[in-house]
């Protein structure tokens, strides 16, 4: 059975800035919209691919210290920018690709989210962009 564990040193960039450090989760989802070319004679749907349409949504801490969280994000609200996870450091390779969005669009930044005796932490999404995986080293 094939599993992946996830320790301590996946990388996260966003906008060339390494948030490694500040982020406790990563989803990058590849994703085509949906578009049915279902026609007259089909006995079943039928289904293409249209745009792309791929997403990458960071669980952070907030920090608001130079070069952290808040420092990084607050100037990138509706602007595209590139991001990059891998699942851990060192080169790219087969075993460790360079998942990257390129052009990636932060509609909305959560400024503060505060709750009495825990770390404070946010949820960002980037959205649209181009797809790679990058596998050469």
């Amino acid at each position: 059975m094939a599993t992946s564990t996830y320790l301590s040193n996946p990388v996260v960039t966003v906008n060339s800035v390494d948030i490694s450090d500040q982020c406790t989760a990563a989803t990058f989802t590849q994703r085509v919209d949906q578009l049915e070319s279902t026609a007259f004679g089909d006995t079943a749907r039928k289904y293409t691919a249209g745009l792309g349409n791929h997403e990458v949504t960071l669980s952070l801490y907030m920090s608001y210290a130079a070069s952290e969280t808040y420092a990084t994000l607050k100037d990138l609200v509706g602007t595209t920018t590139n991001i990059v996870v891998k699942p851990a450091s060192g080169a790219d390779s087969a075993t460790n690709p360079g998942f990257t969005l390129t052009g990636g669009f932060l509609a909305e930044l959560p400024v503060i989210n505060a709750t009495m005796g825990e770390l404070s932490t946010i949820d960002v999404t980037f959205v649209g962009g181009t797809y790679t995986a990058d596998v050469t080293p």
